[in-house]
């Protein structure tokens, strides 16, 4: 099994880079961003790896972290995502972005991926919404509201400024994030007005 490989790029492909090592040039397959990531031909590149092995077939996918390879293995245990889709997922988003959006449960997000639908977005965030708060960069306040939100679990007064500050033109990430500060300040039993004006003092900053 190789689980990493430091080389020299000798060339591209649309989907993929091949890396000399030490003479030996191998074909991985990566995301769009992490190919956009690589230093140019000719030069060093180091990439984590995963090893797909099948009776008449070994292909190697490359990651910019251990971190990224992390969630291509996480994303193909939903049904309906394969290799093709979880590169094109993690080609437009940042590991920690798609642990963001799935901890969100932003399927707008994620169905911005080439080959993700509503139904398999809606998996996704779904099935991996429990491993998605360790890898997020997001508040875990944030998290908690957004998901009492989607559970329609949340209050009367977090719904309510949520709506409100969406209602304005905020994404529902930012409103919730939003909220979550203004709850740090006003305290759990606070008004929706009230939360309403600490989070519009929080999205001026």
């Amino acid at each position: 099994m190789i689980g990493k490989l430091k080389g020299i790029v000798d060339s591209f492909g649309d989907d993929f880079v091949l890396l000399d090592v030490q003479g030996v040039c191998y074909q991985v397959h990566c995301p769009s961003r992490t190919l956009q990531g690589l230093p140019r031909v000719g030069e060093a590149a180091v990439l984590s790896i995963d090893t797909f092995v099948r009776e008449d077939m070994i292909k190697l996918y490359g990651f910019h972290d251990d971190t990224e390879r992390e969630w291509f293995r996480l994303l193909m245990t939903v049904q309906g995502v394969g290799a093709k889709v979880a590169l094109g997922i993690l080609g437009i988003m940042k590991a920690s972005e798609v642990a963001n959006a799935i901890a969100l449960g932003d399927k707008t997000a994620v169905t911005r991926a080439p080959g993700v639908g509503k139904r398999v977005a809606e998996r996704i965030v779904s099935e991996l919404k429990d491993k998605a708060p360790n890898f997020a960069s997001v508040d875990g306040g944030t998290i908690a509201i957004s998901s009492s939100l989607q559970e329609n679990t949340a209050s009367n007064s977090i719904s309510d400024a949520v709506s409100a500050l969406s209602n304005l033109g905020y994404q529902q990430a930012q409103a919730s994030a939003a909220v979550a500060a203004a709850l740090k300040t006003a305290g759990e039993d606070a008004s929706a007005e009230t939360l309403i004006r600490l989070g519009l003092k929080e999205l001026a900053v």
